[in-house]
């Protein structure tokens, strides 16, 4: 028996609906995982840890495969100083490996931004916690799950 994808567990706690997906192919990229899901590639939400602070981090979702505007993210922080987490911080913090993060059942709460994208489409999948693996979910279950989040334009108008 394969081990539960820990986002799945943590929703299941929630009593929030939601459905896992397991790749059947090694993902390369966000657009074949995608076509794998049979969803358009801006509903597919990604999770990105940044450092603002010495043990101060924040999560920032966006849809698809966009840029992060990082003039945006600093303007909306107040921050002129910030980086990605590294790959260390990232499970320390989150408690997934990268590739796998989601918003969803962290060691400890951690500030949310989303940018506005990521809730236009009824549904949504994100990180699991397990590699190949993704949750699929009603964005306003999603929304429900995540509590406070902070909504702002994030991506890269290029």
């Amino acid at each position: 028996m394969t081990k539960e994808a820990p986002v799945s567990l943590a929703l299941q706690k929630l009593n929030a609906p939601h459905h896992i997906f397991e790749h059947k192919n090694s993902i390369k990229s966000i657009e074949e995982a995608a076509a794998e899901r049979d969803q358009d590639v801006t509903q597919l939400v990604r999770s990105i840890l940044f450092r603002v602070g010495n043990d101060e981090f924040i999560m920032v979702m966006v849809a698809g495969p966009g840029q992060l505007s990082w003039p945006a993210l600093r303007a909306h922080l107040g921050q002129s100083r910030m980086t990605m987490a590294t790959k260390d911080e990232v499970l320390s913090v989150t408690g997934y490996p990268i590739g796998t993060v989601a918003p969803i059942g962290m060691p400890q709460p951690i500030r949310l931004l989303a940018d506005k994208n990521v809730f236009i489409h009824d549904e949504i999948s994100f990180g699991s916690g397990k590699p190949s693996t993704a949750i699929i979910m009603q964005t306003q279950a999603f929304k429900k799950v995540l509590g406070e989040v902070e909504i702002g334009e994030f991506l890269s108008r290029d």
